[in-house]
């Protein structure tokens, strides 16, 4: 039983680490694509490389060896870069982006539990080519180190300690000692020992290793969560101390970690055993034995200034001013805590990035239990009508104060929870940039790439759900759009094309645009294949709008020829009707010789909306409340005129188009439900963007919280409906979507194209 627990687990930590290394490995390219930019930006370079070492790192924490070791790699060429050793070229930048390919794809392996004999020699031969372009760009400062090419690294990395004392220590040339303490709450806190020990062996060979146990209590006051282990070892590596000490990076708070170099004589090894054993003669002789057990030879050590209780306070003051003078850079003081050895190790880590990391900032919580949330928030506002429907017909004054006071906590929970699935789109944008450089390049074309509103805030089911469309644009762009840079020259434009991808807040909806300063869409080459494909007749004299909207037509086309990209009639249509899919919509405005200019507008999110409730022959519709521009009561103009679903009206001067609801979903005059008087009727003049349209309804019924619900697929032929709704009643109420109904209105109606600008 308790082995299914630690099963399940460690199978959740698993998880955990997937989902961090696919933020990790984002952050990454994001800083590998700034560093082509800007190779000098020493910030960015400390963020590659700690997204970097954050994936090797937790890899070895749960035994992925493949991703450790190729990772490495990938880490030693990023170290060259921060340190000076290497300029930042185009080779390398293209080898690291590969390597984070591939890290990516060995961290499919992890997850899928599969693995792949041709995904193991990539990863041979890529970080053979990491090797070679490390030891290309380092040859010539390794050369001035020495034969060994290591030597002034190693000291550069671990200062020598000097001392006068006569005291020596006798130690394999390469063999670096590593005194480890874990705290008490290390296991509490997800540090596995051993995983440590286990990594340190990917970079070198672990010649000895000795477990202090002399903590341990008694088993019947053992507790299993608490560690009391500490362990002294002995690693031959050509690695510098940096690269040892990160290894423990994420250990820092609940690990003490003592490191001395190879060079290191008996009077460091005397002061760290001062540093373990303070005045504890037994305790300082027992270390003394470990060590030898570990096959140092501590012969010429002085035995007799080993620490005596009779003489503490002398022998203190003698080592402190040691500890202080001599091997300060090396280990910290007897006394320290985690927070000083960790400002200890940051001061040695000179020009590191010290910018606290963003996960401190954030608490992970999986999609499925936020989703879940948001669904009992909106079944408490359903609960919340109905009680404040029940409060209206009691009449109780104090009954109606509480629900009123409820309703208000109800709708900032409503806001709270909402808030908290709304992301920035600029993280989906920021996918787009690998994707620029990456076909701009193949396609030999040199193109700038600008995001705005990369802070703009949208449900985050709707950006996952618009990558793919946005993902097809920006490759129309770059691919038909975007000239080759002499056909840029000829025409008189930069040689650099431009690419911008926007998004704004615009009521209650957001907009996101891509737009390119390309060759743009041939209008007469468009209508001569609409009509050639029979999508217009002969003769026909379109608008430009009308003619833009043919490119979303199934399987529609104008490319020359078929290419990796794009070409083949495929897209365009999927796109547009995941837009829909959404209630969202999509247009598009072409210039020949100037560029493409492509709009998508998206409700903020799916789930609640706050609502304006309106009843139309005894059926309720509920409108988004931040379309509604007014109220007022129906124009004469509208009562005059003949039973029509749509026709003008006078506002204020402004001649605008309306829609009576009645009409349009064939409610016949008469009926049971048919309209009420139409003195008594009322007009919403409701704004979609630019448009405005006014909508004739028989009752307004005043605000209302939304939930709104998908519609099942038995209704899916029904008009301009986004949900349906549940009110405090156990009503259904139908949510009007605003585009979809002034689309179809227009389409039943005889009204001109022209009154309403919309896109077909």
């Amino acid at each position: 039983m308790h082995r299914d627990d630690d099963a399940e687990i460690i199978a959740a930590a698993r998880v955990g680490f997937l989902d961090e290394a696919a933020d990790m490995l984002q952050q990454f390219e994001q800083a590998l694509l700034v560093m082509e930019t800007a190779p000098d930006d020493s910030e960015n370079l400390n963020a590659a490389f700690r997204a970097a070492h954050t994936i090797k790192g937790t890899a070895g924490l749960f035994g992925c060896d493949a991703v450790v070791v190729f990772t490495h790699e990938v880490e030693t060429l990023l170290e060259g870069l921060r340190s000076g050793e290497l300029p930042v070229t185009e080779a390398i930048s293209a080898a690291l982006l590969e390597g984070l390919d591939q890290m990516a794809v060995l961290l499919d392996e992890v997850r899928t539990g599969a693995t792949d004999a041709g995904v193991a020699e990539r990863s041979r031969v890529l970080g053979q080519h990491l090797r070679q372009l490390y030891s290309a760009g380092a040859a010539p400062a390794s050369s001035a180190a020495g034969p060994s090419g290591h030597a002034d690294a190693v000291s550069a990395a671990a200062p020598v300690i000097t001392t006068t004392r006569a005291t020596t220590t006798t130690i394999a040339a390469t063999a670096w000692h590593l005194s480890l303490r874990f705290g008490p709450d290390a296991l509490r806190n997800g540090l596995d020992p051993l995983a440590f020990i286990r990594y340190l062996g990917s970079l070198g060979t672990l010649t000895g290793c000795q477990v202090l146990a002399d903590e341990l209590p008694a088993l019947a006051s053992l507790d299993a969560e608490t560690c009391h282990l500490g362990f002294e070892l002995r690693l031959q590596t050509e690695a510098g101390y940096d690269e040892i000490e990160r290894v423990f990076e994420f250990a820092v708070d609940d690990c003490s970690v003592q490191i001395l170099p190879p060079d290191a004589d008996g009077d460091a090894f005397e002061q760290l055993l001062q540093l373990r054993c303070g005045d504890d003669a037994p305790a300082y002789e027992a270390l003394l034995a470990v060590w030898q057990a570990l096959g140092m030879t501590m012969g010429q050590l002085d035995h007799e200034a080993a620490p005596s209780l009779a003489e503490p306070a002398t022998l203190a003051e003698a080592e402190a001013s040691a500890l202080a003078n001599a091997i300060a850079p090396a280990i910290a003081p007897a006394n320290a805590s985690p927070v000083d050895e960790r400002r200890a190790a940051t001061d040695r880590r000179a020009g590191r990035d010290r910018r606290a990391p963003a996960e401190a900032r954030f608490v992970k919580v999986r999609a499925d239990k936020l989703d879940h949330l948001i669904d009992l928030i909106g079944e408490l506002v359903i609960a919340g009508s109905g009680a404040q429907m029940v409060a209206n017909q009691e009449g109780s004054a104090l009954f109606l104060e509480a629900t009123q006071r409820v309703s208000e906590l109800v709708q900032a929970t409503r806001d709270g929870a909402l808030a908290l699935r709304m992301v920035p789109v600029g993280e989906t944008f920021s996918r787009f940039q690998r994707v620029v450089r990456d076909t701009s390049k193949q396609l030999g074309k040199d193109i700038e790439f600008v995001v705005t509103g990369g802070d703009t805030e949208l449900d985050k089911s709707m950006v996952e759900l618009i990558a793919d469309p946005l993902m097809h644009l920006v490759r129309n762009s770059l691919d038909h759009g975007i000239e080759l840079p002499a056909e840029r020259l000829a025409a008189g434009k930069s040689a650099t094309g431009r690419l911008a991808l926007t998004a704004c807040h615009e009521g209650g909806s957001i907009v996101i645009e891509v737009s390119d300063d390309g060759k743009g869409l041939r209008r007469e080459r468009i209508l001569a294949k609409a009509i050639e494909r029979g999508l217009l007749p002969e003769g026909a004299t379109p608008s430009d709008a009308e003619v833009w909207q043919l490119i979303f037509a199934p399987g529609f086309s104008t490319a020359d020829k078929v290419t990796d990209l794009s070409g083949r009639g495929v897209g365009m249509d999927v796109v547009k009707r995941n837009i829909e899919a959404l209630r969202g919509q999509i247009s598009l405005t072409s210039h020949e010789g100037r560029g493409t200019h492509t709009q998508i507008r998206l409700p903020l999110t799916l789930a609640m909306i706050d609502g304006f409730l309106t009843l139309v022959g005894g059926v309720h519709y509920v409108l988004p409340l931040a379309v509604v521009s007014e109220c007022i009561a129906v124009p004469r103009e509208c009562v005059n005129a003949p039973a029509r679903t749509c026709g003008t009206f006078d506002l204020r001067g402004e001649v605008l188009p309306y829609i009576d609801l009645a009409l349009f979903y064939g409610v016949v005059p008469g009926a049971e439900d048919a309209p009420t008087d139409p003195q008594r009727r009322s007009l919403v003049v409701v704004r979609d963007g630019a448009v405005r349209v006014g909508l004739v309804v028989d009752r307004l019924m005043g605000e209302h919280q939304t939930v709104i619900k998908p519609l099942a697929g038995i209704f899916r032929h029904l008009k301009a409906l986004a949900g349906s709704t549940i009110l405090g009643s156990g009503d259904v109420a139908l949510v009007l979507d605003m585009q979809g109904l002034m689309t179809a209105a227009l389409k039943a109606s005889h009204l001109p194209r022209h009154t309403v600008a919309i896109p077909a």
